[in-house]
């Protein structure tokens, strides 16, 4: 099955911003595009929008006079669904209600032939359920486009349960057609990027909840270690606390309630109390005129450990042995069985993150996982108020003396970006083992459709089989509601690496 042809006419019902942006991708790659909406007059204003934004292409050179003049003589606004009744796909981007998006498609059902191509540009709602009131919901698909749609590359193909692989395959080869990065994935609560990412967000705010460390911080080490773009703050606050926290709720229900989608109490306060992100002027943090951004929590300078001693492998933190030879601090390493840590002149040890807690052990300060140790500029440590003030201390010097921040937060088990880190695994684990889609389009769609820097495979890979299993196993044992409880595909992809290791 291969895409439409460019002939063949396009037509987007749903007006705002994501249906413009819909019908703008359509009509640039080449095909005649009509749009409606159910309020008058709207869908000519969307056209004069759309005519808009292909001047501001050619004012860039990214798109040719000629191109512009031949793209606006496609694009046509009607007023009523029986004109696009020769369409070969209609996509609908309307309100997210299940019901509207019924009622609007079996019309569309009775006006269009019976090869046209039927999607829905739902983010958050069951294509299943949407194609259940179709006479055929076997021309159903689902056409995910990210925000802004003529920018962002990824579109999540959806297949519901009914959906025929005929009707899958054009869709997928169609956006692949209009320059667009398609991934294909199974009809399940929150498709990919909006199922695998929610522990981005849920565990900056659980850290944030057992006043653990403020936003700002938390921001900071996601970005500057993490190597993620955006901190789960500001990102919320670019996208709406509203918008995020519905697709949180929405995920959670569908899943009937399972602990690991939890929404957060305190993004509920925030949505009751008005304060939406950008859009209303506060959220996380203050956007009003004059407001100060406020700063992540950074340790003051302190003097580097005279030397320091490696006991066995760092594992994913092997790199930073190496930079604090290059720093001229004097290393001796030791081979342990029973443990990895660096340990200082005070006797203390320096642990990276592993889903336990300082307060357990005599002298235990914990760093979290980077990205890259080499590039990393910040360092969150954890302490508990029983570490020597000695040993914190020559933590914080030994990783400035490395060139990084040092932001000390509370006694986290698993620290920011670890924790964080593993759930996304142990999620793409999950959702490989259940059907949702292939490893390649977890990683692709979480790459392109949130900006992650590695996608959840690669980090694991990189990271190590049982890695990201242990750190999980051993945050369920001290929080033992389920939230941190690793998936049987975890076990099994580290189990079986274990055999494997242990056979050669």
């Amino acid at each position: 099955m291969t895409a439409l042809d460019l002939s063949s006419p396009v037509a987007v019902v749903g007006t705002g911003t994501m249906g413009q942006g819909i019908a703008q991708v359509a009509l640039v790659a080449g095909h005649p595009v009509r749009l409606y909406d159910a309020v008058p007059g709207r869908a000519g204003q969307a056209a004069a929008a759309i005519g808009a934004r292909l001047d501001r292409l050619v004012d860039k050179d990214r798109l040719t006079a000629a191109d512009r003049d031949a793209a606006r003589a496609r694009l046509a606004a009607v007023d009523s669904l029986a004109e696009l009744a020769d369409c070969a796909l209609v996509v609908e981007a309307v309100l997210e209600r299940l019901d509207v998006k019924q009622a609007l498609l079996t019309e569309l059902e009775e006006v269009v032939a019976d090869d046209c191509l039927l999607a829905t540009n739902t983010s958050s709602l069951s294509v299943t359920a949407i194609g259940g009131a179709l006479r055929d919901p076997g021309r159903l698909v689902g056409l995910h486009f990210f925000n802004p749609a003529p920018l962002l590359p990824l579109v999540e193909v959806v297949s519901g349960f009914a959906t025929d692989v005929t009707s899958a395959t054009r869709a997928y080869e169609t956006a692949r057609a209009w320059g667009k990065t398609p991934v294909a994935c199974a009809d399940t609560p929150g498709f990919i990027v909006n199922r695998i990412a929610r522990p981005f967000y849920a565990e900056a705010f659980a850290v944030l909840e057992s006043q653990g460390a403020d936003p700002a911080t938390i921001d900071a080490v996601l970005r500057e270690s993490g190597g993620f773009r955006m901190g789960a703050f500001e990102l919320t606050d670019l996208i709406g606390q509203d918008v995020n926290e519905s697709v949180t709720h929405s995920v959670w229900q569908s899943f009937f309630q399972d602990v690991r989608f939890t929404p957060s109490l305190a993004q509920r306060r925030l949505v009751e109390s008005g304060r939406l992100g950008r859009k209303s002027g506060h959220g996380w943090y203050d956007y009003g005129d004059g407001a100060e951004r406020p700063e992540p929590h950074t340790a003051e300078p302190a003097r580097p450990p005279a030397y320091v001693v490696v006991e066995g492998d760092l594992g994913p933190a092997a790199e930073v042995t190496a930079l604090i030879r290059e720093a001229g601090i004097p290393v001796r390493e030791e081979d342990e069985d029973h443990g990895t840590r660096l340990v200082l002149p005070s006797g203390g040890q320096l642990v990276l993150a592993d889903g336990q807690t300082s307060v357990e052990f005599r002298d235990v300060v914990y760093f979290d996982l980077a990205l890259d140790y080499r590039r990393a500029t910040r360092i969150a440590l954890s302490a508990s108020q029983d570490t020597d003030p000695q040993t914190l201390a020559e933590a914080v010097g030994l990783f400035q003396a490395l060139g990084k921040d040092v932001s000390v937060v509370g006694d986290v088990p698993g620290l920011i970006v670890a924790r964080t880190v593993a759930r996304i695994v142990d999620l793409a684990h999950d959702a490989v083992a259940k059907g949702v889609a292939t490893e390649e389009d977890i990683d692709t769609a979480m790459r392109l459709g949130v900006n992650y820097p590695l996608g959840p495979f690669e980090w694991s890979r990189r990271l190590g089989r049982t890695w990201a299993y242990d750190l999980l196993d051993d945050l369920h044992l001290r929080d033992p509601s389920g939230r941190y409880a690793p998936s049987l595909a975890l076990y099994r992809h580290a189990y079986a690496g274990e055999k494997r290791e242990s056979a050669s």
